[in-house]
């Protein structure tokens, strides 16, 4: 099997995947981050269903500099999905960084939703 780039972060998200499991009181925060932008998720595993989820490739997401893929505009993705899921009544979730490593706009969403009142 080749270990390209993706199959390498596959594989590293599944064996994260083997601890980390969301529910509807704690929710999995999923990160992704694809070269132009970040996508974040609440996710309730038991019910397998997306409980709030916010990204840059959102209308409201365009910021005065326009550019989606900074880490201004990942911690301003995790201070909206922070809003969200209070408005759904979450208080607290489990990181799930997606097999990214917890550096840049991985840990600016993470930033920004603690910000905006979410404990993980």
């Amino acid at each position: 099997m080749s270990h390209t780039k993706p199959v390498a972060r596959t594989r590293r998200h599944l064996r994260v995947r083997k601890k980390v499991r969301g529910d509807a009181q704690r929710p999995r925060l999923a990160v992704f981050r694809s070269n132009k932008h970040t996508y974040a998720q609440l996710i309730d595993d038991v019910a397998g269903r997306t409980l709030a989820s916010a990204s840059t490739a959102e209308s409201a997401a365009s910021g005065a500099s326009g550019a989606s893929a900074t880490v201004d505009a990942a911690k301003g993705v995790g201070e909206r999905l922070g809003e969200r899921a209070k408005s759904a009544g979450v208080t607290s979730a489990v990181f799930d960084r997606g097999g990214f490593k917890y550096h840049g706009r991985v840990a600016a969403v993470a930033d920004g939703a603690r910000s905006a009142g979410l404990e993980f």
